[in-house]
C-alpha cells in the first residue's frame, strides 16, 4: 500500500492547478502490480479540468491495461479527500469495485471499497 501512496504523492508534484492550487495525485494498480499515475490538470475554463483519478485511468486504459486492484488518491488536506462523483463513475465503469486508498501528505490514510463510496452506481446493466 505504501508504494502506491508514494507513487500518488510523486504524481501530485506534476499537477497543473494554477487556479485552485488544489493539487491531487493518483496511482492506479493493475492486477499484475504495474502502477499508472495521474495528476489533476486545470485550465482557464475550469469546466475542462481533468482530475488525477481520471488521468490515471485513461493512461492505464490507453496502455492496454484492463484489470485493476487499487487506486490511491493523495491531496494536501487535513482529512484525506475522496474522488469526486465523476471520478467515482469512471473508476466504477473501468476498474470495478477496487480498493480506494485516500491519503494526505501528513501520512494519514483511509481504505474503502469503491462500492462503499459509490453505492448504487449507474453502469451498463441499466442500458
Amino acid at each position: 500500500m505504501q508504494g502506491l501512496i508514494e507513487a500518488a504523492v510523486r504524481a501530485r508534484e506534476n499537477a497543473r492547478a494554477g487556479f485552485s492550487n488544489f493539487r491531487v495525485g493518483a496511482a492506479l494498480e493493475e492486477a499484475g502490480g504495474r502502477i499508472h499515475t495521474g495528476c489533476n490538470i486545470e485550465n482557464a475554463t475550469l469546466g475542462l479540468t481533468v482530475c488525477a483519478e481520471r488521468v490515471a485511468v485513461w493512461k492505464a486504459l490507453s496502455e492496454g491495461s484492463r484489470q485493476f486492484t487499487r487506486l490511491a488518491v493523495v491531496a494536501d488536506t487535513e482529512v484525506p479527500t475522496p474522488p469526486c462523483g465523476a471520478c467515482r463513475q469512471i473508476v466504477w465503469e473501468f476498474c470495478g469495485d477496487v480498493e480506494i486508498i485516500l491519503a494526505n501528505l501528513q501520512g494519514r490514510s483511509e481504505r474503502f471499497r469503491l462500492r462503499d463510496l459509490f453505492p448504487r452506481p449507474f453502469d451498463a446493466s441499466f442500458l
